[in-house]
């Protein structure tokens, strides 16, 4: 389970309908281009938040086939309806996925009781391993280094997925922790986690910039630091260009330039005007992405 992983992107089109034959075709790419070790289906990235169960549904079935059995396979089943978590992570399991994911329950302000609830029923209901997905500025939820430890003691929760900038917690976590996977979210800092000792890293950014990212891991592990910090510098410039167009909408684009029909965001998010698309198209020729 270790490895770099997507947090796969997803095609829609002008209604909100999941584009099936560009969903296939992302997957692929991650897959034959970018190199990765597995994908992370259902996040933030996948515009989850805003799908309706049965197109949540939908993608883990297009991406289960799609996959057939090439990477590894992580399900984002959560949800602040734990029925509807629980109904995905049982569907997902049916389809073989190797690990469930879930984000904390958000915007009420749950307890950490409720929190470790939710997370023992999803696994009790589905009997599939789970990877916390922690992401404190999204939800507001921050979980202490000692409920970590409450959660770890179930061995069907397997992981963390940290998305937040505090090394020291990160430090903390993977020292603490040495036998659960620990896997870095902010694309933007993967050096810093790589020298942290994460086991593997999500990232939107690597839908588009996978093999960029697998040279940072690479070179950490050879002890060459500062040519790693030179990949990460230019992987940098490409995400502060990525991040002033507009993230999924350049994703997006990025994969049009490229041939794939990577289609468009699902509203309320707007899609790219023309002088934004001309500026992606030049984002591809100055990053050779």
């Amino acid at each position: 389970m270790k490895g770099l992983y997507s947090a796969l992107i997803v095609p829609f089109d002008e209604s909100g309908n999941i584009k099936e034959a560009g969903l296939r075709e992302i997957v692929r790419q991650n897959i034959e281009v970018q190199g990765v070790d597995g994908l992370y289906v259902n996040g933030s990235s996948g515009e989850n938040f805003m799908l309706t169960t049965e197109q949540k549904k939908e993608i883990f079935r297009i991406v289960s086939e799609e996959n057939n059995g090439q990477v590894k396979l992580i399900a984002q089943v959560g949800s602040i309806n734990l029925n509807e978590a629980i109904e995905l992570g049982k569907y997902a399991t049916e389809l073989n996925y190797d690990s469930l994911s879930a984000v904390t329950p958000f915007y009420y302000k749950f307890s950490f009781e409720e929190v470790k609830h939710y997370y023992e029923a999803i696994i009790e209901a589905t009997g599939n391993n789970m990877v916390i997905y922690a992401i404190p500025a999204l939800t507001g939820v921050s979980i202490s280094l000692d409920q970590y430890e409450e959660l770890f003691q179930n061995n069907k929760i397997i992981g963390v997925k940290y998305t937040a900038a505090d090394l020291y917690v990160l430090e903390r976590l993977r020292n603490r922790f040495p036998e659960k996977l620990i896997y870095f979210g902010i694309d933007e800092m993967l050096i810093h986690g790589v020298v942290a000792g994460v086991d593997g890293a999500i990232g939107s950014t690597y839908n588009i910039n996978g093999q960029r990212a697998r040279q940072i891991v690479d070179l950490v592990k050879q002890g060459k630091v500062a040519e790693a910090y030179d990949v990460q510098h230019t992987s940098n410039d490409m995400v502060e260009k990525v991040l002033d167009i507009g993230l999924y909408q350049t994703l997006k684009e990025v994969l049009h330039v490229k041939g794939i029909d990577a289609g468009t965001v699902k509203k309320p998010m707007r899609s790219l005007d023309e002088s934004s698309i001309e500026k992606v198209k030049q984002l591809v020729k100055d990053f050779d992405l």
